[in-house]
């Protein structure tokens, strides 16, 4: 069973596998993401946040997602083509996964048990659904589509200065 966040290991979109310990002592925000839908200019305010506070302690962990929709439906190749053109993206994406169901990332059962969604639901809605992590591996909100991701910002400055949110 795992017992951390830091028990994981997940497959980066080069194919590559990242100890999700390799975090440790960073905030996190993960991310599922697509680039065909209309929250895809999220990507934009995701990309401001990490040169923002990249080196002061975060990292955005993005996961493209094609189950809401159809909208991830390119290859590992394209959605990376896509986000460096269109949002020149810096901060790191992850091997297209499945976020619900059974064939779910085993990362994103861990965060939904530990961050429920509206009236307790597990289940992802949608694309752009966001986790907030602290630096001891705690999950410690959830975030739903519509949340811009400049939104967020006073609660990673919060967890970043060592405050609980």
């Amino acid at each position: 069973m795992t017992e951390s966040l830091y028990d994981f290991e997940v497959e980066k979109i080069d194919g590559n596998k990242q100890s999700m310990a390799d975090f440790s002592n960073k905030v996190l925000l993960i991310v599922n993401t697509a680039s065909k839908c209309g929250f895809t200019p999220q990507y934009e305010g995701l990309e401001q946040l990490y040169r923002d506070y990249r080196d002061k302690g975060l990292e955005i962990l993005a996961f493209p997602c094609n189950q809401f929709g159809g909208q991830e439906p390119g290859s590992e190749e394209q959605i990376q083509q896509f986000c460096d053109l269109n949002y020149q993206t810096s901060f790191p994406l992850f091997k297209k996964v499945d976020v619900n169901g059974d064939q779910a990332e085993p990362l994103y059962n861990y965060l939904k048990d530990k961050a429920r969604g509206v009236l307790g639901s597990k289940s992802i809605k949608w694309n752009f659904t966001k986790f907030l992590v602290d630096k001891q591996g705690n999950v410690v909100r959830r975030y739903g589509s519509t949340t811009k991701p400049d939104e967020i910002r006073q609660d990673i400055e919060a967890l970043i200065a060592g405050e609980s949110i």
